[in-house]
């Protein structure tokens, strides 16, 4: 069987593109699962994965524990509000804890960057990064590429445009990383001070103007503002960042041709899109998050195949 050229999912610069084929080839088999009468399968008996969640999450919570119970995996769920984090105690000490119930698998999610990368270094499990901070988000990246591929037939030499937040946005950086390495081209677009300075050393190219991004690309995958991690002003208003990057009917209607509209959730409606777009044909959103369970298994079954017994 083939395998994955990594030991954890920490970020999707680790990977390279046999790593990605593998996993969507994987995903499709799951996703024929999920869509059967009886759902489950028996792959991951007796293996114990623990969600660490230190950051509110909703979907990736949600779909992450579908995916595990699907595969037959034992879970446990745990979520910083209610925890000891709250009394003083550190990651590392956290996990450990954790880890002394003899858990195989951990999915983490925290503000901190390179929270995975360090617990992979002194904990002995696999790691599946689900966000650290604003730095990477790899499966978000990869069920987005996976419904690109699914909706248009492939990623190679797709035009993509990321809009909005991509300053404070791990999806944004995965995604770039994800596209790349399938061979798509990449542009972003938002309000100058949400563009972070040295994008255009990954290759990216920075459009200002929606409307030019928007004749420009296949999908737009649109993102929201990020206001729980501004500690300043980025933009005037709300009202204002609408009227300059707000996608609405009007603007895809007079385009010419039909995109794909892509959102990673949670959808700010009447902000970064409206609802006729979110709702609208052009719109994949709901795939996303039906093909994410999908991508979410793939990931946890391709690990939990190296997990010696």
């Amino acid at each position: 069987m083939d395998k994955l050229s990594v030991e954890h999912l920490l970020g999707i610069k680790y990977l390279n593109p046999n790593d990605i084929d593998l996993i969507f080839k994987t995903a499709d088999h799951f996703k024929e699962v999920i869509n059967r009468p009886i759902k489950k399968v028996p792959s991951l008996r007796d293996i114990t994965i623990a969600n660490l969640f230190f950051e509110n999450s909703t979907r990736t919570k949600l779909s992450f524990e579908l995916a595990e119970k699907r595969l037959s995996a034992d879970v446990i769920n745990f979520s910083a509000g209610q925890s000891s984090v709250k009394k003083g105690e550190t990651l590392i000490d956290t996990v450990n804890n954790i880890l002394s119930m003899k858990v195989d698998i951990v999915v983490m999610r925290h503000g901190n960057v390179g929270a995975g990368v360090f617990l992979s270094k002194h904990v002995d499990a696999k790691i599946i990064n689900a966000g650290d901070g604003t730095h990477e988000h790899p499966t978000q990246a990869l069920l987005d590429s996976y419904s690109i591929r699914e909706r248009l037939g492939s990623v190679k030499g797709k035009k993509i445009v990321i809009v909005g937040d991509i300053l404070h946005s791990r999806v944004a950086l995965s995604n770039i990383f994800a596209l790349q390495l399938q061979g798509a081209q990449v542009k972003v677009c938002g309000p100058t001070t949400l563009i972070p300075k040295h994008i255009s050393s990954l290759g990216v190219e920075v459009e200002t103007n929606l409307k030019k991004a928007l004749e420009w690309c296949d999908v737009a995958n649109v993102l929201r503002v990020q206001h729980e991690r501004m500690d300043i002003k980025y933009f005037p208003s709300t009202r204002e960042y609408t009227q300059l990057f707000g996608i609405n009917k009007d603007i895809l209607d007079n385009l010419g041709k039909k995109i794909v509209i892509m959102h990673p959730g949670p959808i700010n409606r009447g902000v970064e899109i409206t609802s006729d777009v979110a709702d609208s044909n052009e719109s994949i959103i709901l795939n996303q998050v039906e093909n994410g369970v999908a991508v979410r298994m793939a990931v946890i079954y391709l690990l939990a195949q190296q997990i010696k017994r």
